[in-house]
This record gives structure tokens, sequence and C-alpha cells, in this order.
């Protein structure tokens, strides 16, 4: 079993707050892979599921982010979990928006919900990091995480979540690279081919190819015409008696 974490705060206020990235995470995950009716349980918000075979618990604490681990807590010990089985996602300032990144144990940075999760459960659980940028000045934080994002940020933010959801039987597997490849997918898709022009010393050389090499379809020329030809005259092979007879019939 495995328990995903997603931190926010409680209440339609702070719904879409940057600070709400992790509850955005999870409900995502909740609505696409058919987990079942949230409910309310361990000071959290609960829905349980499977992924890829994995029975998954989904958490959203209702303690407010600052205590963030006593619900985590609560719920580690009556399913007789250690922290490696749990998931943290999480907003992360130090990553560029729509940026995501996923790593095993580590340092809280400041982020209060980290903070108050190593107090109750150690160092040692997964997180996924999900980029939302830094407001420039460690001052302007507080607000800038508490604020909505901008209409300007939906689609990125959509394509997140959504390639989040793409990898979480991944995620659940503890197979990070499947799971930022699926997310990768979603935020940053190959570009087709067709139609593309080439590009630098590619395009120099397909330049210099189209010129060096001519056509091996045959051309036919087409001849406007003229109008109609003049008629050509034969030589008068008569007599003179013959042509002065001619003349006066």
């Amino acid at each position: 079993m495995k328990l995903f974490v997603g931190l926010g705060n409680p209440g339609a206020k702070y719904a879409r707050n940057r600070h709400n990235i992790g509850f955005m995470a999870l409900d995502e995950i909740a609505t696409d892979h058919g987990f079942s009716p949230w409910k309310s349980k361990f000071q959290a918000q609960l829905c349980e599921g499977n992924l890829g075979g994995i029975k998954v618990i989904l958490l959203k604490p209702q303690t407010f982010m600052n205590l963030s681990g006593q619900a985590v807590g609560e719920a580690m010990r009556f399913y007789k979990l250690t922290s490696e089985d749990v998931t943290v996602l999480h907003d992360e300032l130090d990553l560029a928006p729509g940026k995501c990144r996923v790593k095993q144990g580590g340092g809280h940075a400041g982020h209060n919900g980290l903070r108050s999760l190593q107090s109750h459960i150690g160092a040692d659980y997964g997180r996924v990091r999900l980029g939302v940028g830094h407001p420039g000045h460690k001052d302007a934080v507080a607000g800038y995480v508490l604020r909505d994002f901008p209409k300007a940020d939906e689609a990125w933010l959509d394509d997140l979540l959504r390639g989040i959801s793409d990898g979480a039987a991944a995620l659940a597997a503890g197979d990070g690279g499947k799971f930022m490849n699926a997310v990768s997918l979603r935020v940053a898709p190959p570009r087709s081919s067709t139609g593309s022009k080439p590009t630098g010393s590619n395009s120099s050389k397909a330049k210099q190819s189209t010129n060096q090499q001519p056509s091996q379809e045959p051309v036919t020329q087409q001849v406007k015409p003229q109008g109609k030809p003049a008629a050509v005259q034969e030589p008068d092979s008569r007599s003179a008696l013959e042509k002065l007879v001619d003349k006066f019939k």
C-alpha cells in the first residue's frame, strides 16, 4: 500500500492558490483513475483506489499547511506504513512554473508543510516537487503562494496535472523515470517532423543538395501556337500566251 499526500489549505478560499497545487494533483488522480468518493478521516480528506495493481490512499490534510504532519502521522499509524511508503506532492518555489522533480528524502527548505511532516514522520518520504516559480524576494513569498494561479498559467497547470495523473501508476511503483517521462509527454510533447524546416547546418546541406541534384522527372516543354501559318504559293508554270488568254476569260 502507498500513501500519496497532497499539501494545501482547506476551504474554497484557498482552492486555486499556488500553495494548493498538491491538492489539485490528487483531485486529478482521483477523478481520472476512478477512486472512491472523498471522506473525512485522520483530520483529512481521504479516498482509496488502485494504480497499476497497487492499492493507494490519497490524503489531503485539513489541518492547514503548517500542521499537515498531524494528519499524515495518524494515517500512517492506522495503516502501519513507514515514511518510505509515503509520497508528498507539494508546491516548490525553487522550480520554474510547470517544472516537476522527484526526490527521496531531503530537507524542508522553509516549506511549512514539509517542516510539519518532518517533525511527525521524519525526512525519508518521497517528494514530487511542483514548480510554481518565485516572486523574487523572500518577503513576498507568503502573499505569492496564497494567491490564485493567474489565467495565463492555466494551460501549463492543466498539462502538468494531467501528466502527474498519467504517471501516477509509475509513481506508486517507485519508477521515478517512467513517471517523469509521462509528465514530460504532457508539458513538453515532442514536435511533429511533418512540414518542419531543417535548421542550422542541416538546412544548408538540404539547400546545397537541392541545387546540385537535377530533378529525375522528365520535363515536357510546351510551345504556344503562333496562329495559322500562311499558305505557300506554288510557282506559275503557264506560258505568256496562256496567261493572256486566262486574263480575258
